[in-house]
């Protein structure tokens, strides 16, 4: 039931809307770039609050409306007014649940593109080609929803796979779906390289980054240390003849970041830059949440087969995520990324919690 309490927050958040949307509209704060970015991100938090609160106060009425006509009804129609209030109820508990999950503290990266590093841990070259399959299954999933996806950095193994890729991956509700993808995932199948048929356990590693802006994260040149070398392909082999790779070294907290895929060591660093500042604000955030390097560990584990948040098993077409022990037979089409099943799973898993802990 929405208090009154929470009748004027709902209210107040209305008036709110209200203001920002005439602020956007004031040649003044078009004029200031930031400000106006500032004010759009907010008027959009805002809008579904609004919009929700709008259809409870019609279900409100309409419900009241109900009651009122079900006191002096009989016969058919009081049967048809009974009908009518409980769908009634229904509407104003569900809207109800609906508010009280939006004005929940949201994820401080909610708003946030997303930087994703996947690396092959413990199976060797299986685990590489495991880490390429995970990263097509990524690029297809972003596909579908139409977000923006773009390599920054690859290094291919010998027989295809990868030792290691970072990919950018930038649209709306990408940090809220690709975060649950941080951790280790294990796969169950015949390697290529097995010659008996039996199937063999790998693993790979996903570190989900939200990506920062320049202004949010500073980096001052001198802590910098910045080593250029010439790229390599698979085995180490040299694949170009300039010195156009670049490895950033942030002195003050150890993090390094190389790129190489680029043919131009200005690009090389861009990427470079991108990355690390991802890292230095997830640090951040971990710090200031009390967890310091805890919950980065937590994403990537040790790469060890028995760590694991989802498991993929080719023979009986099974994935299972075991964090809300969900499994689906469907192997086939999540790699071929329709993912929206799992990720539905544990956004809804999530959502609960955050009413439950409320």
């Amino acid at each position: 039931m929405i208090t009154d309490v929470l009748r004027a927050r709902l209210a107040g958040f209305e008036e709110e809307y209200r203001t920002t949307e005439a602020r956007l509209a004031d040649p003044e704060v078009v004029a200031d770039r930031a400000r106006y970015v500032e004010l759009s991100r907010r008027y959009r938090e805002l809008g579904p609050i609004v919009a929700t609160t709008a259809s409870w106060r019609a279900a409100v009425d309409d419900l009241e409306a109900a009651r009122e006509l079900l006191t002096s009804a009989d016969g058919d129609d009081r049967e048809l007014l009974r009908s009518e209030v409980a769908d009634g109820e229904a509407d104003v508990e569900r809207l109800e649940e609906e508010l009280r999950l939006l004005l929940l503290p949201r994820d401080p990266n909610d708003d946030r593109d997303v930087i994703v590093e996947i690396r092959g841990a413990e199976g060797g070259e299986e685990a590489n080609l495991f880490a390429r399959d995970l990263f097509e299954m990524y690029r297809a999933w972003a596909a579908r929803h139409g977000w923006t996806f773009e390599v920054l950095s690859s290094s291919p193994s010998e027989l295809g796979g990868f030792d290691q890729v970072t990919f950018r991956v930038a649209g709306d509700g990408v940090w809220s779906r690709l975060k649950f993808e941080a951790g280790p995932h294990r796969v169950q199948r015949v390697p290529v390289t097995e010659s008996q048929g039996r199937v063999h356990t790998s693993s790979a590693t996903v570190v989900v980054l939200p990506e920062a802006d320049e202004v949010e994260v500073e980096i001052d040149p001198s802590d910098l240390q910045v080593d250029v070398f010439r790229s390599s392909g698979p085995g180490g082999q040299s694949v170009n003849t300039t010195d156009s790779a670049v490895r950033i070294t942030h002195l003050p907290t150890g993090v390094v970041v190389s790129m190489q895929d680029e043919k131009s060591q200005l690009q090389n660093r861009a990427k470079a830059l991108r990355v690390l500042r991802a890292r230095l604000l997830q640090a951040e955030q971990e710090r200031q949440a009390a967890e310091a390097s805890g919950a980065r560990r937590a994403q990537i584990g040790g790469g060890g087969r028995s760590e694991k948040i989802r498991t993929y098993n080719a023979k009986e077409n099974r994935v299972t995520d075991h964090r809300i022990g969900l499994t689906l037979h469907q192997l086939d089409r999540v790699l071929a990324g329709d993912l929206d099943a799992v990720s539905d799973a544990l956004l809804a898993d999530e959502r609960a919690r955050r009413l439950a802990e409320g």
